[in-house]
């Protein structure tokens, strides 16, 4: 598959609510994840898709996501970017917030090698 290819099934899959099988299938073993900033208790960088998944289930397992949407994707050579739209509740403080994110992909030999989040929160 190409950038593209990979970009419109990524959208695809996470707007199915289907995440955990888009990194499954798409990103690579050795991938590298990077928020604009640390999540609690963790770094802001993410290595492997192990550790990679592991930062999505504590992001699900933290929110109460009462609505989501992706715009995009937008492709530039090896790379794209999706914008996320969530309306969640942070379970451990009862505080809702609407996020507004862009993740940037960088695609090698047919896998997602990296992600990179840039956000701000809102009221």
């Amino acid at each position: 598959m190409n950038t593209m290819d990979i970009a419109k099934k990524m959208v695809d899959l996470c707007r199915q609510g289907k995440n955990m099988e888009a990194l499954s299938t798409l990103f690579a073993d050795d991938v590298i994840s990077v928020e604009a900033a640390a999540p609690p208790g963790m770094e802001r960088e993410a290595r492997g898709l192990s550790a990679v998944k592991a930062k999505g289930e504590w992001w699900m397992a933290n929110h109460e996501i009462h609505s989501a949407s992706l715009t995009g994707p937008w492709p530039h050579d090896d790379r794209f970017i999706v914008g996320f739209q969530y309306d969640v509740t942070n379970k451990p403080s009862g505080q809702r917030m609407k996020m507004d994110e862009v993740g940037l992909y960088q695609v090698r030999n047919g896998k997602i090698v990296r992600e990179e989040f840039f956000y701000c929160m809102g009221k």
